[in-house]
């Protein structure tokens, strides 16, 4: 008999659950589709740990996307910087400029290895998600407390094919956003979430 933590897996019928719900189960390949293979850990020894399952991760394209975005703003403030000096000769708003492109520039060194972090597992009674390498944050929302699922995307995002998902619950805390997943994996995770936290709450 699977525990709390087992997985829920496409086909499989867990105990408790009414089959339609697991009819709905997301296709494992559809979650899987040009996605990174596997989570970078931290290297401490003291990491929170992954545990068993199937752990899903962020679209490639999602790494190009940021990479995209976060370089566009990086020139459009060199550029701003450079035509005020123009017109104006001063030097001084170098100083809010330059910790603007120092940060932008931290955060076009990091998007890589910080998008590897992301990770998301469906298990028997909730949803988990993981993030972070230097500040780690794992989330798990019971299918029973979901009450909405939201689906963004922006024009950049639609040309990569990619979208956000989140979860929100009764408490905000607990609420979760699942960045840069690919459009048939984010359909197909929406679907089985409605489906699994209606026949939760209705005690199916």
């Amino acid at each position: 008999m699977p525990g709390a933590g087992a997985p829920l897996v496409a086909g499989a019928v867990p105990d408790g659950a009414a089959p339609s719900v697991a009819g709905a189960a997301p296709d494992a390949g559809a979650l899987g589709t040009r996605t990174y293979d596997r989570i970078l850990e931290p290297r401490s020894p003291r990491r929170l740990p992954l545990g068993d399952g199937t752990w899903h991760q962020l679209a490639r394209a999602y790494v190009r996307v940021q990479l995209i975005t976060q370089g566009a703003v990086l020139l459009a403030v060199l550029a701003v910087a450079v035509i005020v000096q123009t017109w104006t000769g001063f030097v001084w708003h170098w100083i809010p400029a330059g910790v603007v492109l120092s940060v932008t520039l931290v955060g076009l060194l990091i998007t890589p290895r910080q998008a590897r972090s992301f990770g998301y597992q469906l298990r028997r009674d909730d949803l988990v998600f993981r993030r972070g390498i230097l500040w780690q944050r794992v989330v798990a929302v019971p299918y029973g407390r979901m009450q909405l699922v939201d689906i963004t995307h922006g024009p950049l995002d639609r040309g990569f094919g990619i979208a956000q998902l989140k979860l929100v619950t009764a408490a905000a805390a607990s609420g979760v956003t699942i960045p840069g997943l690919t459009q048939e994996a984010v359909e197909q995770l929406r679907d089985t979430l409605v489906a699994v936290a209606e026949t939760r709450r209705t005690g199916l």
